[in-house]
């Protein structure tokens, strides 16, 4: 794993670029509801899930302040028909300002739509993920790129992607041999693995040449291994300086030992003459 150095100058390289929006920041836009009855997450899997990954981006895009990273809240999409809304899972935004925080996306007043949206399946949605909503986020919406993924192990391993052509049409993004999706428009390989601890099949981004980024708890861990290492490293360059200066002084004694010795054979030999 890299160091937190390391990878701070990777993001940089990696990291998109894109023009600024042409509208501005909508918290709210009266007459368009931001709520509804549904929960946030179907089950504690997909909790996991959306947590870890909405953290990780929103940590990984944290240097951009025109990247705005959204969870489960409204994207309205056409002006003037507030039945024409869709509450992704996660979704990004590039150009908009990060802040303020929305209660809904309103496309129009941003001045721009999602670049990319993740849908984690469960047994009520998981029908519409796979086909309705492929044709909705990519033409109805502009989405560029859209992404499905299974996170319960208890369920058959699904990891898909969709993006839009330049020319409109609808292409299914082929994986490669491990099953990982390069997404062009976040510059980002996602490949997914069961973690262990949760037993949740974790969908984890990396950087375009295989660094992985981090959770924040494993960030917390790498910087503590970091610290470690540097008091480890203090330790060993304080204990050489100290064998350093005693092997000086030991050198020192010699030395005056040594013209001691000299002095006294030096006075002998003037006694004898």
């Amino acid at each position: 794993m890299d160091t937190v150095h390391e990878f701070e100058f990777k993001r940089k390289k990696y990291m998109p670029i894109f023009p600024k929006a042409s509208g501005k920041p909508t918290v709210y836009i009266e007459g368009y509801p931001f709520e509804d009855d549904e929960p946030m997450a179907a089950t504690g899997f997909h909790a996991d899930q959306i947590t870890i990954l909405s953290d990780q981006l929103s940590r990984y895009f944290a240097i951009n302040e025109h990247i705005y990273i959204g969870v489960d809240n409204f994207i309205y999409y056409r002006e003037g028909d507030v039945t024409k809304f869709v509450a992704p899972d996660i979704y990004v935004v590039f150009g908009v300002e990060k802040y303020p925080q929305r209660r809904s996306f309103y496309t129009w007043s941003e001045g721009a739509i999602p670049i990319a949206v993740f849908e984690f399946l469960s047994d009520a949605t998981a029908n519409q993920d796979r086909h309705k909503k492929v044709q909705l986020y990519l033409i109805d919406m502009g989405v560029q790129e859209y992404f499905i993924h299974q996170p319960e192990i208890d369920k058959p391993a699904e990891f898909r992607g969709w993006q839009r052509s330049r020319s409109g049409n609808i292409l299914e993004i082929t994986p490669d041999a491990q099953g990982g999706i390069f997404s062009e428009a976040l510059n980002l390989w996602f490949r997914w693995e069961v973690q262990q601890d949760s037993h949740v099949r974790l969908l984890r981004p990396f950087l375009p040449d295989g660094t992985l980024i981090t959770t924040s708890r494993e960030e917390a861990h790498l910087r503590i291994q970091e610290q470690n290492l540097r008091i480890q490293e203090q330790n060993l360059r304080e204990e050489a300086e100290m064998i350093a200066a005693k092997e000086a002084a030991r050198r020192q004694e010699l030395e005056a030992e040594l013209e001691t010795l000299r002095a006294q054979l030096a006075n002998r030999q003037d006694g004898n003459m």
